[in-house]
């Protein structure tokens, strides 16, 4: 009730409002709505190893002093065909599309730990990009943290953004010695080179310095010699690509930032946070200061549980489970009371979810209802049942 009444209340304007509509993309399992969520501050959307935990677009609301951030956390981009694979719904494929054109600002999020894809924007991302080129875009590197020699980074900026930034041809020519480092003297930190044992790149943020928009080389910081980045002005200015243009590209020209995070720890998250409030423009707010998210309770809640649903289970079984909530009431101590019905179509996959003598069921009911309670802010009594669709 107190959800539903923020959500149909007009916003709680201050004098000078202004906000922002963010759009989060990349392929499934990025981290898009870890992200989201870590901006947040709180845990609204589903998060799991397992490609397709986001199912629908849902909005995240950021309220700072005067400034609205709206974060719309959509499902990873994919296409028809994995689309049936998964047993997905067509919105899967035009959310993403319907979350670009109200845009103001657009994330492309790229793991960089899955060696298998890093190293090119999918052409599901490319296709949305292409179509909406005067939207600012910005990328974002995550998973940082996992990898091992960061100087991987340094290659995955370029193939990615095809040498351009900001409209900027960047040079990087790198010739690490022994006890070699760099780092540029901007009002951001713009380059961090490591201590000599591992010589890889540190930074989690990567922001073209006043003196690059000038021509010059960003400034060694080491008495000995160090490796040398330069960026070099050249006009580039976003124009429209056609299906053939895209058949080989990897990367795209027209980022206006590079950053770089580990958004399940948190880290560089609140340096990139603070970036969008900048970019916040004069504008009315669109939800009330208290709404944290767009999402009815039982939404939040069938994705929790779907997401404990995904960790549990193997390749395609979880994909296949139907939810039907039951119950839903106020319990005689506050607590809320939930009861969800979980259908599965086959006989193998009841056995599965039940796990042996009831332990699986069992956890994911403990571990949601946890979850639950973090979201709700109030004590949540969760019981699930496994049945056969009919």
């Amino acid at each position: 009730e107190e959800q539903n009444r923020l959500l149909q209340n007009l916003p709680d304007q201050p004098q000078n409002p202004k906000a922002l509509r963010i759009a989060i993309i990349g392929a499934p399992n990025a981290g898009k709505s870890t992200l989201s969520n870590q901006l947040l501050g709180r845990k609204v959307f589903p998060v799991s190893k397992k490609v397709h935990t986001t199912r629908c677009k849902a909005r995240g609301v950021v309220t700072c002093e005067d400034t609205q951030l709206i974060i719309l956390d959509t499902p990873g981009l994919t296409n028809p065909l994995k689309a049936k694979r998964h047993n997905l719904d067509k919105a899967m494929l035009t959310d993403p599309w319907d979350s670009m054109k109200h845009a103001d600002i657009v994330l492309v999020l790229v793991d960089v730990s899955d060696h298998w894809t890093r190293d090119s924007l999918s052409r599901e991302v490319l296709k949305c990009l292409s179509k909406f080129p005067q939207i600012p875009s910005i990328l974002v590197l995550n998973k940082v943290d996992l990898l091992k020699n960061k100087f991987i980074l340094l290659n995955l900026v370029t193939e990615l953004t095809e040498g351009i930034v900001n409209g900027k041809k960047l040079e990087v020519r790198s010739a690490f010695k022994e006890d070699s480092s760099y780092s540029a003297k901007s009002p951001r930190q713009v380059a961090q080179a490591s201590p000599p044992e591992n010589r890889a790149l540190e930074s989690h943020c990567l922001q073209e310095s006043d003196q690059a928009q000038e021509g010059s080389s960003l400034d060694t910081s080491s008495d000995t010699r160090a490796s040398e980045s330069r960026l070099i002005a050249e006009a580039q200015g976003p124009k429209h690509y056609g299906p053939r243009d895209l058949k080989d590209k990897k990367g795209w020209p027209h980022f206006q930032e590079i950053f770089m995070l580990a958004a399940l720890h948190g880290e560089e998250v609140d340096t990139l946070k603070q970036y969008l409030l900048m970019q916040a423009k004069p504008g009315p707010w669109e939800f009330h200061s208290g709404v944290v998210t767009s999402q009815s309770p039982q939404e939040i809640c069938d994705n929790i549980i779907r997401e404990k649903i995904l960790e549990y289970l193997p390749k395609e079984v979880p994909y296949g489970v139907t939810q039907v909530t039951d119950l839903w009431e106020e319990g005689p101590s506050g607590e809320l009371l939930i009861m969800q019905r979980l259908l599965v179509p086959r006989k193998s996959h009841m056995v599965m979810l039940i796990g042996r003598g009831g332990k699986v069921i069992s956890r994911i009911a403990e571990e949601a209802g946890q979850d639950l309670m973090n979201a709700f802010l109030c004590d949540v009594c969760l019981k699930l049942k496994v049945g056969l669709k009919t």
